[in-house]
């Protein structure tokens, strides 16, 4: 019995809850199509658009912060490896190895409490924040529908109103069958019933009203209170969460900027020790020789080093005016086209010493002579005017008579040996691809 009850009482609240949608819904139809008017709250439906404005940006925000945080745990895994690379090729006997461990290790730590400050700080009050949204959204709706009830209700009790002198017209005067038929003191009980009933429609229609009033006022009330006090606590929200985000990234640069110039000190001890180990970078040969006219010579072997000047590791530019003992001329277009007298006025460097002025006079060494390469690997001269190489050979290089019929990746020269032996220009001097040589003074 208790269970047939049980579903009884289920079966009617299922009904009870068909009909309130079913009666809202018609009541939605009547006021679209103008029929029946609707309860307008302008103040509330601005706190309503200020409500989902807020949601999307806290949505947003936390979003960011998400991804600011997995940047922060990426940036945290490169700087581990990094540090474990550095500690895998310092060498057991070389200075400040356990420094340069311990500085990695806190560096570590470093990262990885910046990372759970900024969780404990910033995600979960973010989280929170957001935490209130769901609830209050959800009686927002639920207001929503109450209007709904509480307009239908009115609506159902205002017809009552108007439909109440027309009842009273028909207990009046009957107008039915059964009232013309009954005798003269059965008419004044239908009357009597007739009033009863009427009375009785209009006050359920009123409790019903006024019952669906105080619903909706009550949640209209809560909401009316808890969204400008929402909206207005975004400002602080916002101050707080940025503030707390600025201030953690402050300290962690500045902790992060200690163990860098510890770091620092580490490796210029190191430097000091083995300073006479200069480290010089080479740059690399490029993928083809440069283009002289209509020839495409072979490239040099992959991987092999480049022919060009060095580059210091330092990059500490050269005094101004200083003459770099076997520097070479600029190879731009406007500079290859300097007048002889420039070219031959530069400063060579023979047997370890400097001397000035032109290579005309000077019997070792070709007129014009600017620097001297090696060669790195073979080059198969194509053409007449090309010098043929082979690896190791010295080029003693010159310039162009006319240096508009200079190429650009391209140098003139004679062999070393060649000048040597012969001291003649005219029939051994050629061009040939720089990259495939090294500068050697």
């Amino acid at each position: 019995m208790a269970e047939m009850g049980s579903k009884g009482v289920t079966a009617g609240k299922i009904a009870s809850n068909v009909q309130k949608k079913l009666t809202r819904a018609q009541e939605k139809v009547l006021q679209k199509l103008g029929k029946a008017d609707e309860t307008k709250d302008e103040q509330f439906e601005q706190c309503v658009q200020n409500f989902n404005k807020q949601l999307t940006e806290g949505t947003r925000l936390q979003k960011d912060l998400r991804t600011y945080l997995a940047s922060v745990k990426a940036m945290h895994e490169a700087s581990k490896k990094l540090n474990e690379c550095l500690q895998e090729v310092y060498e057991p006997d070389w200075p400040g190895r356990d420094e340069a461990s311990k500085i990695a290790e806190n560096n570590d730590l470093l990262w990885m409490d910046y990372h759970q400050k900024l969780v404990d700080q910033a995600l979960l009050t973010m989280d929170t924040y957001l935490g209130q949204f769901p609830d209050i959204k959800s009686r927002i709706a639920k207001r929503g529908r109450k209007l709904v009830d509480y307009d239908s209700a009115r609506h159902h009790y205002e017809s009552l109103q108007t439909a109440k002198k027309k009842d009273e017209a028909k207990i009046a005067k009957p107008v039915s069958l059964l009232e013309k038929a009954a005798p003269q003191w059965c008419q004044g009980k239908l009357q009597a019933h007739l009033v009863a009933q009427t009375n009785l429609l209009r006050n359920q229609a009123e409790e019903e009203l006024i019952k669906a009033q105080k619903v909706f006022e009550e949640m209209n009330v809560d909401l009316q209170e808890e969204l400008p006090s929402l909206w207005n606590s975004r400002v602080g929200f916002y101050v707080n969460t940025f503030q707390s985000i600025a201030g953690l990234e402050e300290n962690f640069h500045k902790e992060m900027s200690k163990l860098n110039q510890n770091l620092n000190d580490v490796l210029v001890s190191l430097e000091k020790q083995h300073g006479s180990n200069t480290f010089t970078v080479k740059a690399q040969p490029s993928d083809s020789v440069p283009a002289k006219g209509n020839k495409s010579p072979s490239p040099p072997p992959d991987g092999s080093p480049a022919a060009t000047p060095e580059i210091r590791v330092n990059h500490e530019p050269e005094p101004a005016g200083a003459a770099t003992p076997g520097a070479a001329l600029p190879k731009s277009p406007s500079q290859s086209s300097l007048p002889a007298v420039v070219v031959e006025t530069f400063s060579a460097t023979v047997n370890g010493t400097v001397e000035s002025g032109s290579g005309a006079g000077r019997l070792d060494l070709p007129p014009g002579f600017m620097f001297k390469v090696q060669a790195q690997h073979d080059y198969t001269a194509t053409d007449t005017d090309e010098l043929q190489l082979k690896a190791g050979d010295v080029v003693l290089v010159i310039p162009f008579q006319n240096p508009e019929e200079q190429d650009e990746g391209w140098l003139m020269g004679v062999k070393e040996s060649d000048w040597n032996q012969h001291k003649e220009l005219e029939k051994y001097r050629g061009v040939f691809p720089e990259n495939f040589t090294e500068r050697v003074q």
